[in-house]
Formats: C-alpha cells, sequence, structure tokens
C-alpha cells in the first residue's frame, strides 16, 4: 500500500483515542482549491468514501490520508495576458507602466486565469504505531514529509514528532554490510540485494551506481576505500519485503516479494474487506520489519545523547 517512509518518533502528550484523532482531524480535512486558490491541503477519508471515516483502526494502528491540491497557471500565458494589458494602458494614456505596475498586472492576470487553471492532486499515507510510538508518512520527498508532519503536529494539540535517528547511521550501516566478507556477517534477517549509490565527498563529488550487480565483491570495497561511501541500498528482510535504504533513514521502493500475500492470506481471512485485508498486511509486515532495522543500526538514539 506503500511505496516509501519517512520515520518519526511520537512525542508529547496527546489525544491518541480514535475518537480524538477523528475531532482533530475534521477540523483541518480536505475542501478542493477556491477560484483563486492556488493550494489546499487537508485530510481525506483513507478509503475514499466521500463521508468516510478521516481516521481508520487496523490492529492497532491508525491509517490517515494527507491529500495536497495544487493550481498553476503557465507563465507564458501570465505574461502574455499582462502584456496586452499593459498594452491597452500604453494605447489609452500614452505611457508604459513601469515596474511595480507591471508587476500588478502579472498578479490580476494569474488571478483571472487561476480559475481555469488545472488542479493536480497527490495524497500522503500516514500510519501511526501507538504501541511503538512510531509515526510512518509515505511521502516521496522529505519536503512533503515535513509538510505532512507540521499538519499532524498544528491538528493534534501536544503532539511532537522527531525523525527517528538510530545509535548508529544508516551510511554506516550500509558501509559495514557492503565490507562484509559473506552474508553471514549481515544483520539477522537482512540480505543486501543488487542495488547501492556511492558518492564521494571530495571536490569531484564522484557518484557510482550499481543496478542488478552482484554487491559483496573487491570492486565495491575498493570504491569504499577510495572515500566512496554508500548512500542508497537495496535489502530484504525475510525474503518479504524488499526496500532501498537511504542515509537518511528513508525507506524506498518498498514491496511485498513473491509469495507474502499468498502465505499471508489466511491469516488475514477474518477481516471484513480488501482495505482492512490490505492495510493489516501492511502494517504487520512494517511492524516487524522496521523494528528490527533500527536494532540492526543499534537502536534509537533519543534526544540528547550522542551517538
Amino acid at each position: 500500500m506503500i511505496k516509501n517512509a519517512t520515520l518519526w518518533q511520537i512525542k508529547g502528550s496527546w489525544d491518541s483515542s480514535l475518537t480524538g484523532m477523528e475531532f482533530a482531524t475534521r477540523a483541518n480535512q480536505f475542501f478542493p482549491c477556491g477560484a483563486t486558490q492556488d493550494k489546499a491541503a487537508g485530510w481525506v477519508p483513507p478509503r475514499g468514501d466521500e463521508h468516510g471515516a478521516l481516521v481508520e483502526s487496523i490492529n492497532g494502528w491508525r491509517v490517515l490520508r494527507y491529500m495536497i491540491e495544487t493550481k498553476a497557471v503557465p507563465g507564458a500565458a501570465v505574461r502574455k495576458k499582462a502584456q496586452e494589458a499593459a498594452d491597452k494602458i500604453e494605447a489609452d494614456t500614452g505611457r508604459r507602466p513601469g515596474k511595480k505596475e507591471t508587476r500588478a498586472l502579472r498578479e490580476d492576470a494569474r488571478l483571472e486565469l487561476m480559475p481555469h487553471a488545472f488542479a493536480r492532486q497527490s495524497t500522503v499515507w500516514v500510519l501511526v504505531n501507538l504501541v511503538e510510538g512510531l509515526l510512518i508518512t509515505d511521502a516521496a520527498t522529505q519536503g512533503k514529509a515535513d509538510e505532512v508532519a507540521s499538519s499532524l503536529v498544528q491538528a493534534f494539540d501536544g503532539l511532537v514528532l522527531r525523525l527517528l535517528n538510530t545509535q548508529h547511521t544508516p551510511q554506516t550501516g550500509m558501509t559495514q554490510w557492503l565490507l562484509a566478507e559473506s552474508p553471514d556477517d549481515w544483520p539477522e534477517g537482512f540480505h543486501v540485494e543488487r542495488e547501492c549509490e556511492l558518492r564521494s565527498h571530495d571536490e569531484d563529488k564522484s557518484i557510482v551506481r550499481f543496478s542488478r550487480h552482484h554487491l559483496v565483491n573487491d570492486e565495491i570495497r575498493k570504491h569504499i576505500a577510495e572515500g566512496k561511501l554508500p548512500t542508497r541500498l537495496a535489502m530484504s528482510w525475510e525474503g518479504r519485503v524488499g526496500f532501498v535504504l537511504t542515509t537518511n533513514m528513508q525507506l524506498k521502493k518498498i514491496s511485498f516479494l513473491e509469495g507474502v500475500l499468498d502465505s499471508t492470506s489466511d491469516a488475514y481471512a477474518d477481516c471484513q474487506d480488501a482495505f482492512e485485508a490490505d492495510w493489516a498486511l501492511t502494517v504487520g509486515e512494517l511492524g516487524q520489519l522496521l523494528p528490527a532495522l533500527v536494532d540492526a543500526l543499534g537502536g534509537e538514539l533519543e534526544a540528547g545523547d550522542t551517538a
């Protein structure tokens, strides 16, 4: 159900009850852009029902969905319309608009064209593990993840979020796993796959990418010895979940591996519908993978600790 995961530690004292979260998100629910509005954002029903609940509870997790809508008028169209207005002013008065007036004409043109602009929508899933105090956003970029986190803090009074840090940085862990002499030296349950990116921090800023490539070899070790450190590394866990780990503790390209859906179908036979079954599987797998990954990196680094 999700392809990316940015991990946050949940801190603070806030109302995490299903009723309390539903009430808070109702005050910040999504409404589409108005005629002259270029951006709108808020919470929408995870199931997609027009008047459905904004917070779902699946096996002790909360599932939310954040909608972002943007509208943009092509710059060429704005300039063309503003130029037409400037030409009319010159024809009527015999003078050319100055810089300040030209900027105002462009803003007027943008607002006039905005109701006709095409709206683009994107959604971000949010998963909350109340037992572990962990929150996951599936935003593809850190900027969008930060936007969703800010909206969560705004919606839930007393909620504090911190990006999850570990005792050993992801880059340190990835480096050790690529330098391992054999798979026996990898963390229990984890397997290094066939994709990685190495970057140097010297003046050249050189980048080496490997795809569909066996990574436990002397070539990789030579690059690391020369100062190129891993920034992305494809991994799998227990042969069940594949992902790409990054230096900022994000997981990309999350996927369930072959056979997982079949092997777990009986476990979720009691689920009421496909939505519940899909998310029960997702939180069930992530609920085991993420603590294992954190442990592989030395455990959580609390605020004030030093690595």
